[in-house]
């Protein structure tokens, strides 16, 4: 996660776990195999042994370990594989805190514990989320893009940036973030010096200080990210945004769509905004899934996202988690466009139909709990 070769803020944890820098292994743990597979309890115990060492608040990673050597003293992973396994891992995660970011990963073809019933049809799954939909023109003057994601991809970097410079002369810019489940930082830095007029900080990052000595910060090296001081036990970086030289959308006004589903990545360019006071947030709360981090292998096709680091508003020092970004004016997501619209002069009846025809075609609601701080 981020160095333009990595994603940010755990969301797309998936892409986040095959990009992610790694650290040094986990204090190692005997090499138990059932039927051939690498035993729940080595699973556990490996996932235990990272929490403790990276999790970017040591006493919770201290209690998470404890949690889970408790359930394999217990005998409670042992005989359990794929998703029953990383069921009863997460909700002994979750019972002590929890985070939007943690979640184990369980192998493609997972295990002999969640068989599908003789007969029955395999859910079917939902091809992967474009980056970016419906980029363009929506009313005169007003240019709209849904971003779905914020990938480690360049191709979808140039077209972020090719949106921009071809709507440079917008009076206004509507961004989508309803159904973005997160991503990285390289998508927001071809977008934010377009947006203001002045040198802009935008949002404060703190990594737990033992990951980063290790070389494991995914935000070590990024040219928008400035060393600052902070807390202790952390290095602290600030996201900036630097002008360009062109002029024509730095007093355009901006919206941003929100709802529960608006995650991780989505959630540092929702808070960039509404820090600056250079964007409007229209919607519902995002999903409070703050936590940025990379992905660790477990061993056995299994794999979790360990957050290690926090980004909060440097005005207030707070972040996120459990709560999400508020909006600065809250509608029901499915109204959000709707109500940009007329508030950008737009007809009440063209609105609605420009919002209809722009709806999104992913869930917008939250989908993990919130945080218990």
């Amino acid at each position: 996660m981020i160095r333009s070769s990595r994603l940010l803020p755990g969301l797309l944890m998936a892409a986040a776990m095959i990009a992610a820098p790694v650290l040094a292994p986990p204090p190692a743990f005997a090499a138990d195999q059932v039927s051939g597979e690498v035993s729940g309890d080595v699973i556990a115990e490996t996932y235990a042994a990272l929490l403790e060492r990276d999790y970017v608040y040591p006493e919770t990673g201290k209690r998470y370990a404890e949690a889970l050597r408790a359930g394999i003293a217990a005998g409670r992973y042992a005989k359990l594989s794929g998703e029953a396994l990383g069921e009863a891992i997460d909700s002994d995660v979750r019972a002590v805190s929890p985070d939007g970011h943690l979640r184990l990963r369980t192998p493609e073809n997972a295990a002999p514990g969640t068989p599908v019933a003789p007969g029955a049809a395999v859910p079917a799954k939902r091809p992967p989320k474009v980056p970016v939909e419906q980029a363009g023109w929506i009313a005169p003057g007003i240019a709209f893009v849904r971003f779905n994601v914020f990938p480690d991809d360049a191709a979808v970097t140039a077209e972020a940036a090719k949106f921009m410079a071809d709507h440079a002369d917008a009076k206004a810019i509507i961004f989508d973030i309803r159904t973005h489940n997160g991503g990285g930082l390289d998508q927001m830095d071809v977008i934010f010096p377009w947006l203001f007029a002045e040198p802009t900080r935008l949002v404060t990052m703190a990594t737990r200080a033992s990951v980063d000595a290790e070389g494991g910060s995914p935000i070590d090296g990024i040219a928008s990210m400035r060393i600052a001081k902070g807390d202790a036990g952390m290095v602290t970086r600030e996201h900036w945004a630097t002008p360009n030289a062109d002029k024509r959308l730095k007093s355009a006004k901006v919206y941003v769509l929100t709802s529960g589903a608006s995650a991780s990545a989505a959630e540092h360019f929702a808070l960039a905004m509404k820090h600056t006071h250079r964007g409007v947030l229209i919607g519902a709360p995002t999903a409070g899934a703050n936590h940025f981090g990379r992905g660790d292998d477990l061993g056995g096709g299994y794999s979790a996202f360990i957050p290690v680091g926090r980004t909060y508003d440097p005005a207030t020092g707070k972040d996120w988690e459990g709560d999400g970004v508020q909006p600065d004016i809250a509608v029901p997501p499915a109204e959000a466009l709707e109500r940009a619209l007329t508030e950008l002069g737009v007809s009440p009846t063209e609105a609605k139909a420009l919002s209809d025809a722009h709806m999104p075609s992913w869930p917008m609601e939250r989908r993990r709990p919130r945080t218990v701080k």
